[in-house]
């Protein structure tokens, strides 16, 4: 920690420092949000924070300065009384929560510290960040890039994963080490077309602590279900992506050599190799018809993944220790209720696809056509095929309405949603059914000059299992490029509930109040919120939320 403090005294003061002579460029940003809990059994809001802290405060401040060739970052993390990483408590601590430096030397760059890095798609290995839902997979040590010729980029690193799950301590570093490569070669074959390959190693060591729990752990079993420990698991891929003008072909094969790894419930340990097919074909058409205003696209995605579960420990659960990146392919949606049923990716098991089809006839129409299925590798034991875990049916119709040369303008979004969801698979309720939904939306807004809109949205979920029925509606007005004002209410219209159910029977109201001011780098944000418990999802990385209910406050500002 003291290398780390006298980091951030050089970046305070590299400003200083330079002062009279060449300056460097020094740059940063800070991110706050302050939540106050209002205790809501109806809901189901009634976790710690609720019954005991009332508030709590996440907070991240950034600072870069970067000097003749030398990089030098940091960012001080602030949580008190926080439910980010864990929605069911809380967390209290305050410190470095990053820091790094690099240097470019020539074609070389190398980094001591804290960094991100991704190998390819990243379900092989990915370092990053995602503060919404309490992510923080920075490795800590050295990494080396390096361009010894053109069209050749090579990467090396070694370290330990940010947060030590054993000790609840978000500022450390796991025991195990990880190391990895990855090397990609870009071959221009002519004006036109391309061929992009690549490969990755990855290599993660247990620590004594943890290779003797794992022994232990296996030595508690049966005879018949005993296995092999292992310090060393080893991840490899190979990859390639084919570009010719308006197509392009992308292919992935991921494998990892035997380990231990836990069960559905995290209950018992087995051990298994892994391995992922992922692959992805799209095509784009613009320009083009009588008028040349028509466009075209299509993206059809496939992954099948088999004991993929590659983490710092097989004792971690949940989103913690993740090494790979394994999201669902399935369609991110932005409006509340089509994002309320989300696919958690199945790191034992699973295999997905999803199509995307988008036509724009002319300037301001466009049609949009999006189909997604998951299924688990393994028979349902019913009638001999796999079981089904999601599927989503989605049509989207845009159109924009000129009405005058001075700017004022109509657009309209409309279309629906059909949606199966595996609740007890996903969200782990044994005995709940199935989820069948039928969601139709639809959105106009009105800019009535060049910088104010005023924008309307509401959604209807039809299901008669979960919760039952919602209705959400959302009034928006925009006055760019400071103030954003925006009311709405979800509510429960025709409620459901299973045996035993934490949530009120009655009809139930969502509110939600929100107001933001901008003044040049900086927005203030403050709502009253009523959220639902659900699957909340970022990046394609989800994790099963309480619900919400209270007053937050946000701060963004950059410098």
């Amino acid at each position: 920690m003291k290398g780390s403090t006298l980091l951030l005294s050089i970046i305070l003061s590299a400003p200083v420092f330079t002062l009279g002579q060449e300056q460097g460029n020094f740059s940063g940003n800070f991110q706050t949000y302050v939540n106050f809990y209002q205790r809501d059994n109806k809901i189901g809001a009634n976790t710690e924070v609720y019954r005991n802290q009332l508030s709590s405060i996440d907070a991240w401040l950034f600072l870069n300065y970067e000097y003749k060739g030398f990089n030098f970052s940091a960012r001080f993390d602030g949580f008190q009384n926080s439910p980010l990483f864990n929605p069911q408590g809380t967390y209290t601590k305050q410190g470095l929560g990053f820091w790094q430096v690099s240097k470019d030397i020539s074609w070389l760059n190398v980094t001591a510290g804290y960094f991100y890095e991704q190998f390819a798609s990243g379900m092989l290995f990915r370092a990053y960040e995602d503060r919404n839902i309490g992510i923080d997979y920075a490795i800590q040590g050295i990494r080396v890039k390096a361009n010894p010729i053109k069209h050749l980029r090579i990467i090396g690193f070694s370290g330990q994963q940010k947060g030590n799950v054993f000790t609840s301590d978000r500022f450390g570093v796991a025991p195990p080490v990880i190391s990895g490569y990855n090397m990609e070669y870009r071959i221009p074959i002519n004006e036109s077309m391309t061929l992009d390959l690549g490969s990755s190693v990855i290599n993660r060591v247990l620590d004594n602590n943890t290779f003797e729990r794992v022994k232990s752990e296996i030595l508690s079993y049966p005879d018949s279900q005993r296995f092999n420990a292992f310090y060393n698991v080893f991840g490899m891929n190979g990859y390639g992506r084919f570009s010719w003008k308006d197509f392009s072909l992308y292919g992935e094969y991921n494998y990892k050599t035997e380990e231990p790894i836990a069960n559905e419930d995290g209950s018992k340990l087995f051990s298994s190799p892994g391995n992922i097919i992922f692959g992805s074909a799209s095509y784009s058409k613009s320009r083009f018809g009588k008028n040349k205003r028509m466009s075209f696209g299509a993206n059809a995605q496939y992954k099948r993944i088999e004991n993929f579960s590659m983490r710092t420990s097989p004792f971690e659960t949940l989103l913690n220790g993740q090494i790979s990146y394994l999201p669902s392919i399935t369609r991110q949606n932005a409006y509340r209720l089509l994002a309320r049923y989300n696919a958690v990716t199945q790191h034992l098991g699973e295999q997905a696809y999803q199509i995307d089809l988008i036509f724009t006839p002319k300037r301001g129409t466009s049609v949009l056509l999006n189909m997604s299925h998951v299924e688990s590798l393994s028979s349902n034991g019913l009638n001999g095929k796999p079981e089904k875990l999601f599927e989503e049916i989605y049509m989207e119709f845009q159109h924009k309405f000129k009405v005058s040369a001075s700017g004022k303008q109509w657009a309209f979004k409309g279309g629906i949603q059909s949606i199966f969801y595996n609740q007890n698979r996903y969200e782990v309720k044994p005995g709940y059914p199935n989820v069948h939904a039928i969601t139709p939306f639809g959105e106009l807004t009105y800019k009535y000059t060049r910088t104010k809109s005023l924008r309307f949205e509401c959604q209807y979920l039809d299901t008669k299992q979960d919760l039952g029925s919602f209705i959400n509606a959302i009034l928006e007005w925009n006055l760019a490029p400071k103030w954003s004002f925006a009311a709405g209410d979800m509510v429960n219209i025709v409620p459901h509930r299973q045996p035993g159910s934490a949530v009120s029977d009655e009809i139930i109201h969502y509110y939600t109040a929100f107001a933001a001011y901008t003044m040049g780098a900086t927005q203030f944000t403050l709502a009253y919120i009523k959220q639902v418990e659900g699957v909340n999802c970022t990046g394609g990385i989800c994790r099963v939320e309480p619900a919400f209910s209270g007053v937050r406050f946000t701060l963004n500002t950059s410098f």
